[in-house]
C-alpha cells in the first residue's frame, strides 16, 4: 500500500512538471540569474571584439558624439577568421553571424548607422569608404551591404591612459617652472623642442613637395603619411606612411600646366626678395639675445635686479628733494637781482640818450 500511495505522488508530480515546463516559454520565462549570465555573456564578447586588432574600425561623429564604428562585411569576414570568439557566448555559440549581430543590437550594445552625405562629392567617383559623419538608420537589423554599426558602450580605459591623464597636471607646472631650471636642464629642453619642431617642419615640407612634384608630373595624389593632420585618428593610422588608392578624378593637363607655371614664378620672386647675409646677421643676433635671456635668466639675478633698482629709486627720489630745497631758495633771491639788473639797465639807456 505504502508502494502504491508513493507512486501515485511521483506521478502528480512528474504530470505537473510537464505541464509547468509545457506552459513557459524558454525566451521570457528564463530565470533571473541565467538572463543576467546570458547579458554578461554578449556584453564579454562584445568587449572582446572590439578589443580585437584584426576587426578593422574607425571614428566618426554621431550626433555630436565620436563613437567607434565598423562595417557589416568586415564584421562578417572576421568571425569567419576568428571563429573561437563564439565560444564566449557559451550556449549560443552557434548563432550565425547575423544572429549574434541582432543580440547585441537589441542588448543596445551596437547601433546601426548610416552616412550622413549620401551624394559623390565633385571631383570624387564614389562615396567614402569610410564617412567622418554618421546617423541612426531607422531599422536597427544586421546588413553587410554598406552597412555600419557603432559601439554604445564605454570601452574600458586601458591603464597607460589613466597614467597618461594623470601626468598632464605634472607636467603642466614642470612647464610652468622652467625659468627655474638649471642651465643645462634648460638647454636640454630647448634644443629636444626645437629639433621636434624642425622635424615636423621638414616632414610637412617634403610632404607638400611630393605631392606637389607628383600632381604636376604625373596627375597623381601622393600623400605620404596621409593621417598626419587628421583631427581623428588612432595612433596607428596617424603614422600609416602609404597613402591609399587615389579616388578622386586625374587632374586635367591645362590645369597642371598652370600650377606649374605658378610654382616657378612663386620660386623666382622668393629667391628675388630673399634676405642678404646682413640682414640674416641682424636676424640671428636679434634671436640669439631673446634665447640668452631666456636660458640666463635667474631669480637670484632677479631678486638682486629688483633689490638694485628699488635702492637707485630711493636714491634718486632723495636727490630731487634736495634738488627742490636748492632751487626754492634761489627762487627766494632772484626777485632783488632781476631789479637790480633792471635798474643798472634802464641808467644805461638814460646816459646813452643824453649823451646823444
Amino acid at each position: 500500500m505504502k508502494k502504491a500511495g508513493a507512486e501515485k505522488k511521483r506521478a502528480r508530480r512528474s504530470s505537473a512538471a510537464v505541464k509547468t515546463a509545457a506552459g513557459r516559454d524558454p525566451a521570457t520565462d528564463t530565470p533571473p540569474r541565467k538572463q543576467g549570465n546570458k547579458k554578461d555573456v554578449f556584453q564579454l564578447f562584445a568587449e572582446k571584439v572590439r578589443d580585437h586588432k584584426d576587426l578593422v574600425s574607425r571614428w566618426a561623429v554621431l550626433q555630436e558624439t565620436r563613437v567607434e564604428y565598423f562595417r557589416g562585411k568586415d564584421f562578417v569576414t572576421f568571425l569567419k577568421n576568428h571563429p573561437e570568439l563564439k565560444d564566449i557566448l557559451e550556449s549560443d555559440r552557434h548563432l550565425e553571424v547575423e544572429d549574434i549581430v541582432n543580440m547585441l543590437l537589441n542588448k543596445n550594445l551596437l547601433v546601426r548607422c548610416d552616412r550622413v552625405v549620401k551624394t559623390v562629392r565633385p571631383g570624387k567617383r564614389k562615396l567614402s569608404t569610410w564617412p567622418a559623419h554618421l546617423e541612426i538608420y531607422p531599422e536597427q537589423e544586421f546588413s553587410d551591404n554598406d552597412a555600419f554599426f557603432a559601439w554604445t558602450f564605454v570601452n574600458k580605459r586601458p591603464l597607460w591612459q589613466t597614467l597618461l591623464s594623470l601626468s598632464w597636471p605634472v607636467l603642466t607646472l614642470a612647464i610652468c617652472l622652467f625659468p627655474v631650471y638649471p642651465h643645462q636642464a634648460k638647454l636640454l629642453i630647448l634644443y629636444s623642442c626645437a629639433g621636434v619642431l624642425l622635424l615636423i617642419l621638414c616632414l610637412l615640407l617634403v610632404r607638400a613637395l611630393i605631392f606637389g612634384a607628383s600632381w604636376i608630373l604625373l596627375g597623381k595624389r601622393i600623400w605620404i603619411f596621409p593621417n598626419i593632420l587628421a583631427e581623428e585618428a588612432t595612433l596607428r593610422e596617424l603614422f600609416r606612411f602609404w597613402p591609399q588608392k587615389d579616388e578622386e578624378e586625374k587632374p586635367k593637363l591645362t590645369a597642371r600646366l598652370f600650377y606649374a607655371i605658378v610654382a616657378v614664378l612663386a620660386i623666382l620672386l622668393l629667391r628675388h626678395h630673399a634676405p642678404d647675409e646682413a640682414a640674416r646677421a641682424r636676424y640671428q643676433k636679434r634671436v640669439s639675445n631673446i634665447i640668452d635671456d631666456v636660458l640666463e635668466w635667474d631669480p637670484r639675478l632677479a631678486l638682486s635686479g629688483m633689490m638694485d633698482s628699488m635702492q637707485s629709486e630711493v636714491n634718486g627720489t632723495e636727490t630731487n628733494n634736495n634738488v627742490t630745497d636748492d632751487g626754492g631758495g634761489e627762487k627766494a633771491e632772484s626777485p632783488d637781482y632781476v631789479e637790480h639788473e633792471h635798474d643798472e639797465s634802464t641808467d644805461d639807456k638814460d646816459l646813452y640818450n643824453d649823451n646823444i
